[in-house]
């Protein structure tokens, strides 16, 4: 038998293409990541003391609240806005953001929602924003014609017929199941997360968002 020998320019060549494959492969991951929807660069520093502020409000009936001691950037989630048309997160930057992600199936989900209602019409405005996105993927006008049975006229209508919002949130440890709640300073960093519901129009719960407000 005879044994195969290599030859040493051979095997510098076979190195060479060996590298210059793992920084394709490197490019190719870079720039995948810049195209989707990954946490930015976003300097979460000033939410500290937020967050600092927050941390002893999340009491009584927003206990379960889970308020972040060192606020981190999240994914640039992207969904379905009130017009119709796709938007990001970031579309949301210089606001407060009381994120909540329900369903119709969700029986705790469809609870909270007159109350998430009754904060967006005390506290919505140019500061502040309940964005409650509904990630029902079948019977899409069931989501839509539920809220105006129920009353809800003060909430716009948000939309993840994909359900990649929680996907995202849930890969970033952030979401666990629904509904998934959280609380997200003007740069897009992470304040505050709950998995459950909470009592949302409750003076508790207020006091915690106006920390979250900075007043």
């Amino acid at each position: 038998m005879t044994k195969l020998t290599r030859h040493p320019r051979s095997a510098r060549a076979r190195k060479g293409r060996h590298l210059a494959a793992v920084l394709g492969l490197a490019v190719l991951y870079g720039t995948s990541m810049a195209s989707g929807n990954a946490a930015e660069a976003v300097d979460c520093a000033p939410a500290q003391a937020r967050s600092q502020a927050m941390a002893p409000l999340a009491r009584g009936e927003v206990a379960a609240v889970q308020v972040a001691k060192t606020p981190k950037p999240l994914p640039n989630l992207s969904f379905i806005g009130p017009d119709g048309q796709a938007m990001t997160l970031a579309d949301l930057r210089g606001k407060t953001v009381l994120l909540n992600l329900w369903a119709t199936w969700c029986v705790p989900c469809r609870k909270e929602m007159p109350a998430l209602d009754t904060v967006q019409s005390k506290l919505g405005g140019p500061d502040f924003q309940v964005v409650a996105i509904n990630i029902d993927t079948r019977n899409l006008d069931k989501p839509k014609a539920w809220l105006t049975e129920t009353g809800i006229k003060t909430l716009a209508y948000y939309a993840d017929p994909a359900a990649k919002v929680f996907q995202e949130l849930k890969t970033v440890g952030k979401a666990f199941g629904m509904p998934t709640t959280l609380v997200i300073d003007p740069k897009g960093c992470e304040l505050a997360t709950i998995a459950g519901p909470a009592e949302w129009a409750s003076e508790d719960a207020f006091k915690l968002l106006g920390a979250a407000l900075g007043k």
